[in-house]
């Protein structure tokens, strides 16, 4: 490992100078890529370096420990064991720090919510969802944006779709894509009974225009009237937009602005992604298109958490977490769930695992 180190240092070398160098000052797409490189090369040989210093004091210590006399034993002991928790410590370190990185890791996310089993109550939940959504990305210091929605009745979501970006959007909502079943007691429900619903969450990377180009000639263009909140001047023009790509067969549709050409243009913007994740899937032959990894059919039985109500409970099934402080993880408190399914990631992956 320590080897390895030594290469990588000669590479952040070669960045640092690249960096430096005015023709790359003057393309803002390689000086960001240079920089996320150095940035992920220096924690390494940071790391590494505290590594390679800690391993010679462990040999000077034992080295000294063979001439000691007994007075001067138990102080090099005691440094003995210190280093060599050191060692451990950051050789554990370091194998993190070098897994491959998910090549969505500096990618913005869609965000895309819908109520699914459970009708009214579905729609309902997916607010909720949204909600939560939009008060971690204010603690984890995201941006969100919502690119458009479908209110329901009773003041819920059919549909809700946003977009976050931030630093380590990506890795931290990836996971949260699946189906979310929620047990609870409906505002409809005049017995008291407690309820089973679902709402089903999709993440997708978000995709530049440089990178997935969209020929026109592959998209049909629907313009129609906006329904549900927004106002006459909302109402009365065919201001909705709805676009279908017909080698593909996706469609996004979208209606909460005013403008015809800004709804346009949010719906190729998800459009684009939703392209992206299809065709990153479509390269890892092994794996199901990601969409439908994700939420599947909307079922209850495809649940990857449960939100239990009455018992104040959180369960993520995936890696058997519960949690009962259910009202603090609604208002934004997300973080101990995400931690703990970044750690299982990074276990997983250090095992040589999916």
């Amino acid at each position: 490992m320590l080897e390895r180190i030594a290469g990588l240092e000669d590479e952040l070398h070669d960045l640092e100078i690249r960096l430096g160098d005015p023709a790359v000052q003057r393309d803002p797409g390689r000086l960001a890529e240079f920089g996320r490189r150095f940035k992920r090369l220096e924690e390494i040989v940071r790391c590494g370096r505290r590594l390679r210093g800690a391993v010679d004091d462990l040999e000077t210590a034992r080295s000294m420990l063979a001439e000691a006399d007994s007075d001067e034993r138990d102080e090099l002991r005691r440094e003995i064991t210190g280093f060599e928790a050191t060692i451990e410590a950051e050789t554990d370190r370091l194998k993190l720090l070098m897994l491959p990185r998910d090549p969505n890791d500096e990618r913005n996310v869609i965000l895309e919510i819908r109520g699914a089993a459970g009708g009214e109550e579905a729609n309902l939940f997916a607010r909720d969802l949204f909600e939560m959504y939009e008060a971690y990305a204010k603690r984890q210091g995201w941006r969100i944006e919502i690119l458009g929605s479908s209110p329901s009745d009773l003041g819920g979501f059919s549909e809700i779709t946003a977009l976050l970006s931030g630093e380590s959007v990506w890795s931290r909502m990836k996971h949260e894509g699946g189906t979310h079943r929620v047990q609870r007691v409906p505002v409809t429900e005049s017995q008291g009974r407690v309820h089973t619903s679902s709402a089903t969450v999709t993440v997708l990377p978000e995709a530049g225009e440089v990178e997935v180009r969209i020929d026109d000639r592959d998209l049909r263009i629907d313009t129609y009237r906006s329904s549900g909140p927004g106002g006459q001047s909302v109402n009365t023009m065919d201001s909705a937009v709805r676009i279908t790509h017909i080698p593909t067969g996706i469609v996004v549709a979208m209606q909460d602005e005013k403008s015809q050409l800004k709804n346009k243009a949010k719906a190729l913007r998800v459009l684009r992604s939703r392209l992206l994740a299809a065709e990153q899937e479509k390269a890892a032959a092994a794996q199901a298109v990601l969409r439908h990894d994700q939420v599947g059919a909307g079922d209850r039985s495809e649940k990857i958490r449960t939100y239990n109500f009455k018992e104040n409970r959180l369960s993520d099934h995936r890696i058997g977490l519960t949690i009962y402080r259910l009202d603090r993880i609604l208002a934004g408190e997300l973080g101990e769930v995400s931690d703990a399914l970044v750690a299982d990631e990074r276990r997983r992956q250090l095992e040589g695992g999916p």
